[in-house]
């Protein structure tokens, strides 16, 4: 019998994680511990951007592992793992960020750009860079100049640039990430490119920073 793409044979017998999740199912501790391992730091770098802070971060990341675990036993693979970890990893970071809006707590820290993520973000400084090549930049400062310009960006639109660059997730995959449409995706993609450009410009051009405020 043919294995459907989407069924939950389908993802078990392309997707590693998954496999490793279904063993997390059956209590396995060493299979928690590897997901947490492949995908921790991934986990960080996405809340990081989405939330501000890599302290706050770091604490969401563990509520979303806390979250893996708490749900094992009614897991059954619809996608790709990774889809479904940074699915609950958007909905926790929302709830984080209804839970300080209501405290009226704005945290404007920016990091000083030692983290683990450097490699990551010099990768979208050097694609970001392409937009306009007549300036030599130096990678820490357009590391800086990047973080800036993510966050300048609304916060489906953050996400969906995160999971697109830091992931290199499909579209079908964000989409399921953010319960949205493809087209919606795209649509959400090409609008978060035009928002970048027109931040990254000036400082391309000039050497014009962005504001931060």
């Amino acid at each position: 019998m043919a294995v459907s793409d989407n069924s939950a044979e389908g993802y078990e017998l392309r997707d590693p994680d998954v496999r490793l999740m279904l063993e997390v199912r059956d209590d396995s501790a060493a299979a928690f511990e590897e997901l947490m391992l492949r995908y921790q730091n991934r986990l960080v770098t996405v809340l990081e951007h989405l939330v501000g802070g890599r302290d706050q971060a770091e604490d969401l990341a563990q509520e979303v592992f806390l979250r893996v675990y708490r749900s094992r036993k009614r897991y059954v693979p619809g996608a790709k793992f990774s889809t479904w970890l940074f699915t609950i990893a958007n909905n926790v970071a929302a709830n984080a960020r209804r839970t300080r809006s209501r405290r009226r707590e704005v945290s404007l820290s920016v990091s000083d750009g030692s983290s683990s993520d450097g490699n990551r973000l010099d990768q979208l400084a050097q694609a970001a860079s392409g937009l306009m090549p007549a300036r030599q930049l130096d990678k820490a400062e357009m590391r800086d100049i990047i973080r800036v310009a993510i966050e300048s960006l609304n916060e489906r639109q953050r996400m969906a640039v995160l999971l697109s660059k830091f992931e290199n997730m499909s579209y079908a995959d964000i989409a399921d990430s953010m319960e949205m449409s493809q087209e919606a995706i795209k649509s959400l993609l090409s609008r978060a490119r035009l928002n970048l450009k027109e931040v990254l410009e000036p400082y391309l051009e000039r050497g014009d920073r962005p504001a931060t405020d």
